[in-house]
């Protein structure tokens, strides 16, 4: 007769049980052979292939593809190329049983190249924003079904973004957002995630109205937000936006780093370590099947919270520690 385990047995057992797995996942991860395309010189591009080569297992392979051009230069194993000042690797090759092999394009340029290429290699297309996906949707390239895709975007989600302002305003509700016409997608995911909140939006047609626009936006806003599109890409429009919280004495948030040192208040934004980190779990999951069909697409995650502390004291604003802020946007999603 078998004695039946107490419940914390079981709760133990459970634990172990995750933890084994998540090793076995992490080893497989390390297990795909690299593929790595760019084809521009972008420092965070560069920044996030030299992370991806270094946490590559020794004993896979990892190979460097610089696009575009006839004869691209490829790292081959012991050759090392320089690239945007990163010096990349080739890793020896292990059984090809064991690796299962993974391409990985990084920015959207690589991306376009990268779709139109023959194979049937699960492929990455990694570090895009919401808006060059959307730029890609069409191409029928991207649907041809005979291999599987997934996206990793640059931003984490606008559900991410929301639930850092309720942490750092928790009794304003007013959000305001300049958008353009090809920010229609960011701000349906806005939409969709701003429950219980009053979003206002309003659409600047071009740079020089975006003054005019914020004129009747700030009256009916608690704090602002720029979103990744050609305002928040652009730093003299970015600039103006800031430029007009601080003469109404309202916050502005964002998506990027850049925005919080020029004079926003927060944005939670996704570090290129955890990017990368992200893309290989992600071709992790290709590799094994794990995708239903589709283009598989996933927001950054985890995000990580970045906070001025100097515009928040002239903000009269007491804000928790970053890694509370990260906490609680990360209990939220």
């Amino acid at each position: 007769m078998f004695a039946i385990p107490s419940t914390g047995l079981l709760r133990g057992l459970r634990v172990l049980a995750t933890a084994a797995s998540a090793v076995l996942f992490a080893a497989g991860a390390h297990a795909a052979a690299l593929t790595v395309l760019l084809a521009d010189d972008n420092a965070a591009h560069a920044e996030f292939a030299r992370l991806l080569r270094e946490s590559q297992d020794a004993s896979s392979r990892f190979e460097l593809i610089r696009l575009p051009g006839d004869a691209p230069a490829r790292a081959a194993d012991g050759d090392a190329v320089a690239l945007a000042g990163v010096r990349t690797r080739s890793l020896r090759a292990a059984p090809a049983a064991v690796e299962p092999p993974v391409t990985m394009a990084v920015g959207l340029a690589a991306a376009r190249s990268a779709i139109e290429r023959p194979g049937q290699d699960p492929l990455v297309l990694a570090m895009l924003s919401r808006l060059d996906y959307e730029s890609l949707k069409s191409n029928p390239a991207l649907k041809r079904g005979d291999r599987p895709v997934g996206v990793l975007l640059r931003e984490p989600a606008m559900a991410d973004q929301l639930a850092l302002i309720d942490a750092l305003l928790p009794h304003k509700r007013r959000l305001g957002v300049v958008a353009t016409a090809e920010s229609e997608p960011l701000v349906r995911e806005l939409q969709k995630a701003a429950i219980g909140w009053d979003l206002q939006v309003e659409y600047a047609p071009d740079a020089k109205s975006l003054a005019s626009v914020l004129r009747v936006l700030l009256p009916r806003s608690d704090c602002l937000m720029v979103l990744p599109d050609l305002i928040g890409d652009n730093q003299a429009a970015t600039l103006t936006v800031l430029r007009a919280g601080a003469g109404a004495g309202l916050p502005v948030f964002g998506t990027s780093e850049g925005l919080v040192r020029s004079g926003g208040l927060a944005a939670a934004v996704s570090t290129p370590g955890q990017l990368a980190q992200q893309a290989r779990a992600l071709g992790q999951k290709l590799a094994m099947g794990s995708s239903t069909g589709g283009v598989l697409v996933e927001a950054a995650t985890p995000s990580t919270v970045r906070v001025n502390p100097t515009v928040a004291r002239g903000l009269g604003l007491r804000l928790p520690q970053e890694r509370e802020l990260n906490e609680r946007v990360g209990t939220a999603r």
